[in-house]
């Protein structure tokens, strides 16, 4: 199948967080290219700011390799969500929909009770949700933002994990972190976003070996410019013009090319996989 191109992505904004069906030109997350093979049978996984980009593309990929998906979204991306449980249920799949602001520890233990309720357990968690808006200057950055910046992207994947260790050591669980090429090539503009992303990225690897002898993998995938929402939503258009040009391979990423780095780590066929982070970056290094 031919996805759009994406080499040539015009100037746009939406008002955040933003949604898939205005972005121009339309992403890709597996609705028609993925074809399963039944990778991930009988799995139960959680998928943190699944409703669109990178989580409905893993959300429907997994569904498509036999895995039962929870997907936790903001209540203002409700609309994306309905959308991601509608393609996971037409391609065969049960997805369970969460409404929940993750900056709180009270909403994340919550959370984790919830979906082991809905899906009788849990194999996979993906800790994908995540903040950013961007700035010029640091003076332009305010203080609440940092703050909600870090709650979201670090503090939440933390707690999540802390709740749901017991859960996923019963047989042999993997949990997958969000990163980013900004831990690795930061962006002035993304000040607070890419400090995160780094701290995402030590956090996994101890993680790993804390989490190794009980059988536990912890992993992360660092995304390069992927099309998503987020984009648009919290980048001045004049930015989000050409957005992923810069690239060896010149283009910016569909969700979906993404989400065949998630299905390998939680699968078998990655068993011996812990403590790394897998980029899909457009060839921009991770290192």
């Amino acid at each position: 199948m031919t996805r759009p191109q994406l080499s040539d992505i015009p100037g746009q904004s939406q008002e955040w967080p933003g949604t898939v069906a205005d972005l121009d030109p339309a992403p890709d997350h597996g609705e028609e290219s993925w074809t399963g093979r039944d990778r991930l049978p009988g799995r139960r996984a959680l998928i943190t700011g699944g409703d669109s980009g990178i989580g409905r593309a893993v959300a429907l990929t997994f569904a498509k390799e036999g895995a039962a998906v929870a997907v936790a979204h903001l209540p203002e991306e409700e609309d994306d969500a309905r959308r991601t449980q509608e393609l996971v249920e037409a391609a065969g799949g049960t997805c369970h929909l969460f409404a929940v602001d993750l900056r709180e520890l009270a909403a994340n233990r919550q959370l984790a009770k919830d979906a082991v309720q809905a899906l009788g357990g849990l194999d996979v968690l993906v800790a994908n949700a995540a903040y950013q808006m961007t700035h010029d200057t640091l003076e332009e950055f305010p203080l609440e933002q940092v703050e909600r910046t870090f709650a979201t992207n670090v503090f939440s994947p933390y707690w999540l994990v802390h709740e749901l260790a017991g859960e996923l050591e019963k047989d042999g669980g993997s949990i997958i972190v969000t990163t980013s090429i900004q831990a690795y090539e930061p962006s002035d503009h993304l000040l607070d976003y890419a400090a995160t992303k780094a701290a995402l990225n030590n956090l996994v690897v101890n993680l790993a070996a804390e989490l190794g002898p009980r059988g536990v993998r912890v992993n992360a995938v660092a995304p390069g410019p992927i099309w998503t929402p987020l984009i648009p939503s919290t980048m001045a258009a004049d930015k989000v013009e050409g957005f992923g040009s810069d690239t060896p391979l010149g283009r910016a990423g569909h969700p979906v090319e993404v989400a065949a780095a998630y299905v390998f780590l939680a699968s078998d066929e990655a068993s011996y996989v812990s403590g790394t982070v897998l980029g899909v970056t457009g060839g921009k290094p991770v290192f």
